[in-house]
């Protein structure tokens, strides 16, 4: 074990001695030598008696105004980051391979920058010709942003130092080194290390610093998770290259709402923002199918509506396919055991396949009832009424629970000309006239009364 290191202090003068004496030698007082316990005793010497300065302290009642953010103009990129830039925070933005990432964000640079901020964009996977070709595709050739191609953490620190921006965008931190830190670009150690001194000047210098990161085939940002929790907020960009929607979606943000998204379309001229993103995603539903049901869901603060498709066909497999896009696969099948154990409705034989229209991702509990409801009606070809939205989480024991927020979901429901919605009998519904509300106790009665069978 460690061996414990004391220390002796005169209380009159401050003075440190290797023992204990009955006179202090540095001031002559008698009697004032005490022995004092080390800060810690951890592995090794820990960190000895050496005492730092005391922090200063305050409570939780303050007076001061909140941090002034700064707007881009992009509306769907400013809700997603709480409602602009705090200055001095670091923010790191993940996403697929050519999903658009540097698209987006040197659109956003070029909206700071017009609106009387100082940008700039420094790239490390691109020359300079390149994002300038970029920009002038996009029409941002007019744009005050300063451009820089650099790698080397060292420069880059010292030329932010120099310009003081305002915002500065670095193209990817994967790219960065640091000299300090013997390992490849990339690393572990590099991302670790680049992402704390560029965070620490973020906080320092009052400058707002974005970060691009790459991630990984798992979906989550390359490099050590500490990262994420480095940074003031984490952003992924999301969506399907086979789609022109992408999803700005906030994962963590200590300066607003987390799970806050922004829809954007992907156009000739770069990204154009969604303001409405329930009609887009229900703007190719036309008459109703059996396999199809519309979801009234939150996400973040404004509440979104999707459409849940379902195909149920006779598996020539052994073990029948069960393919789910943009849902949790461990919930559909759940939803499938509960409607085989507490409905009686078997799936045993039969592929089922799950797509969310869009290539919207929806994670909450409420989308239960309308997975089930989807398949259901592929199941039995049965179509569902097309004026009818669903939400409701399902338990194991094959009842309804009632969800959050049920009069903003029925609110953009109805503001679509959606006149009737299905959901859990428990549901509490106040300031929403005009709307067919039916309630439904447990799935079984589901089934009963939408399908005619239990």
């Amino acid at each position: 074990m460690a061996k414990s290191i004391t220390a002796f202090t005169c209380t009159a003068c401050g003075a440190s001695h290797r023992k204990w004496a009955g006179r202090c030698e540095a001031c002559g007082e008698w009697n004032s030598i005490i022995e004092e316990a080390p800060l810690s005793q951890g592995p090794g010497r820990g960190l000895g008696t050496l005492k730092g300065k005391p922090i200063p302290l305050s409570g939780l009642a303050t007076k001061e105004a909140p941090p002034a953010r700064a707007h881009s103009g992009i509306a769907e990129f400013d809700r997603v980051l709480g409602g602009g830039l705090v200055p001095g925070s670091a923010i790191l933005v993940g996403g697929d391979p050519g999903i658009g990432k540097s698209t987006l964000l040197l659109q956003a640079a070029a909206a700071f920058a017009r609106s009387g901020q100082q940008a700039i964009y420094v790239s490390g996977e691109e020359a300079s010709a390149q994002v300038r070709l970029r920009a002038q595709r996009l029409g941002l050739g007019d744009a005050p942003v300063r451009l820089g191609a650099e790698t080397a953490l060292r420069d880059i620190l010292t030329t932010l130092d120099a310009e003081r921006p305002d915002v500065a965008i670095i193209d990817s931190i994967q790219t960065l080194w640091s000299d300090q830190i013997e390992a490849a670009p990339g690393s572990v150690s590099q991302v670790r290390a680049v992402a704390h001194e560029l965070t620490t000047f973020a906080k320092r210098r009052g400058t707002t610093v974005v970060l691009v990161g790459h991630v990984t085939k798992e979906g989550q940002i390359a490099g050590p998770r500490v990262v994420e929790h480095m940074v003031d907020t984490v952003l992924y960009f999301e969506g399907e290259r086979g789609h022109q929607f992408r999803i700005l979606r906030a994962h963590k943000n200590r300066f607003g709402p987390a799970d806050e998204i922004g829809v954007f379309e992907m156009t000739g001229g770069g990204l154009a923002e969604v303001a409405n993103p329930s009609a887009l995603f229900l703007s190719e539903r036309g008459q109703p199918n059996a396999g199809s049901a519309v979801y009234a869901g939150i996400e973040g603060t404004r509440p979104v509506l999707t459409e849940v498709q379902a195909l149920v066909a006779p598996s020539t497999l052994a073990s029948p396919r069960r393919t789910v896009v943009g849902l949790d696969s461990g919930r559909v099948s759940t939803i499938l055991a509960v409607l085989e154990a507490r409905c009686a409705i078997p799936f045993a034989g039969l592929d089922v396949f799950l797509n969310v229209a869009g290539g919207m991702r929806v994670n909450e509990p409420a989308a239960d009832l309308a997975i089930a409801a989807a398949l259901l009606s592929a199941r039995e070809d049965a179509a569902l009424p097309a004026e009818a939205v669903l939400f409701g989480e399902i338990s194991l024991s094959g009842a309804l629970r009632p969800v959050a927020q049920t009069e903003n979901r029925l609110k953009e429901a109805q503001k679509l000309g959606f006149s009737r919605a299905i959901l859990p009998a428990a549901t509490k519904v106040e300031g929403v006239g005009g709307m067919r509300i039916d309630r439904v106790s447990d799935l079984t009665g589901f089934v009963g009364e939408t399908f005619g069978a239990g």
